[in-house]
């Protein structure tokens, strides 16, 4: 004899959607009335506010669970608790896009199949700061671009400034990267705001560029600056270990092109900066592997413009000639964090090698504080973490780094 069937366990009717009764067919039309609301047991919606804290339930569930926490307080705890458990594991982060983004899947599709053309080492910092500032200035409206900037350099004893725009920093940048454009043989354009002998420093080709324009620089200036960059880095890509060994020529000295496109970078970075505090947006420096490379030109430079301040009388004399060649008298710079590394800056003679068993002095500096140093952001006296040795020889490489900075 068989009895009336037995409900299965853990599913009771009220557990289960409520479904439209009637054939099909002629009643067709009451498949499309609206469903009563879920009815579920206390057990399920207990079951359910894991799921729910995490916002992954169906609209319906969601609808079912916060009516229930309405009316049962142990449920609406226990709830509380699983959201707040929820929220440590999401870090809140911004929306904007990394501006290395772009550097990371290239890296990573790189890795999986090697570019045909790959950028030279030597030219990837200016190709990744380039791509950074051109993804900052992406959404830039009217406003932004004549927000007010400051430029800041150090000259001799002094800080300097210029009073520019956004759209003025871009010009300055691509009229200085047209430097490196006319070692390459790209020329500058003869009929453009330079004319047909545009001068070799880079203040003035700036200030000849600011005032050849008939109305302030607006936008229309970022189109020129990436097409010239782009330019830049095919060329060099293109030439790879065939790159053309003639020097860059910055006024008063010149630079390899490979240090010159390293130059770039590192004006690219700063004046990022300059544009990203002028519009109130966060900048990151530049990757750990690139500003080592930009502190390294640095350090390079250093000894040739502690010489040239020696010779303006902007620093003590020498302790006594090296010959070419031989180690001397040295400076222990140590960078710290990003970009770190120890460089031994000899003190008496640009020809001399610094040497750690000559060492006289010893400067620690964070690597994006050095670089803001290097770039006239610092003052010399401000800018050490730590310092030991002769007081002289100290303050002779401060200042002769804040010195390379320049317009």
């Amino acid at each position: 004899m068989t009895g009336p069937a037995e409900e299965p366990a853990g599913r009771p009717d009220e557990d289960l959607p409520a479904r439209i009764p009637g054939p099909r067919g002629a009643a067709d039309d009451l498949a499309f009335l609206p469903a009563p609301p879920v009815k579920l047991s206390h057990r399920v919606l207990k079951s359910l506010l894991g799921a729910w804290a995490l916002a992954a339930c169906s609209p319906e569930e969601t609808e079912a669970v916060e009516d229930h926490l309405t009316d049962c307080a142990p449920c609406a705890d226990e709830a509380l608790r699983l959201r707040d458990a929820v929220s440590l594991l999401h870090t809140e982060r911004n929306l904007d896009l990394d501006p290395l983004l772009r550097s990371r899947v290239l890296q990573g599709c790189l890795g999986r199949r090697p570019a045909r053309i790959p950028v030279p080492v030597w030219a990837a910092p200016y190709d990744a700061e380039t791509a950074r500032l051109d993804a900052l200035l992406n959404d830039f409206g009217k406003a932004e671009w004549h927000a007010p900037v400051r430029l800041k350099w150090y000259e001799d004893e002094h800080a300097a400034s210029q009073r520019t725009t956004v759209a003025g920093v871009i010009g300055h940048l691509l009229t200085v990267d047209g430097l490196v454009t006319s070692a390459l043989g790209l020329g500058d354009d003869p009929d453009g705001p330079l004319g047909a002998e545009p001068p070799r420093s880079p203040a003035e080709r700036t200030r000849r560029y600011w005032a050849a324009l008939a109305t302030p620089p607006d936008r229309t200036i970022r189109e020129p600056w990436r097409e010239q960059s782009h330019t830049l880095i095919r060329t060099v890509s293109f030439a790879g270990q065939d790159a053309p060994a003639s020097a860059v020529p910055y006024g008063d000295f010149s630079l390899p092109l490979r240090d010159a496109l390293l130059d770039r970078a590192f004006e690219c970075w700063v004046h990022a900066e300059d544009i990203a505090d002028a519009v109130d947006y966060p900048y990151d420096p530049p990757a750990s592997s690139h500003l080592n490379l930009m502190i390294d030109l640095a350090a390079r430079m250093l000894p040739a413009t502690l010489a040239g301040r020696r010779r303006s009388g902007l620093a003590s004399p020498p302790r006594g000639p090296v010959p070419e060649g031989r180690p001397g008298r040295s400076l222990r710079l140590e960078i710290e964090g990003a970009g770190g590394g120890d460089w031994y800056i000899p003190l008496d003679s640009p020809a001399a090698t610094g040497s750690p068993d000559h060492s006289v002095a010893h400067v620690a500096l964070d690597g994006v504080e050095f670089g803001r140093l290097a770039a006239g952001h610092v003052e010399p006296e401000e800018a050490v973490a730590g310092q030991e040795g002769d007081r002289e020889a100290i303050r002779d490489v401060l200042f002769a780094a804040a010195a390379l900075s320049r317009m």
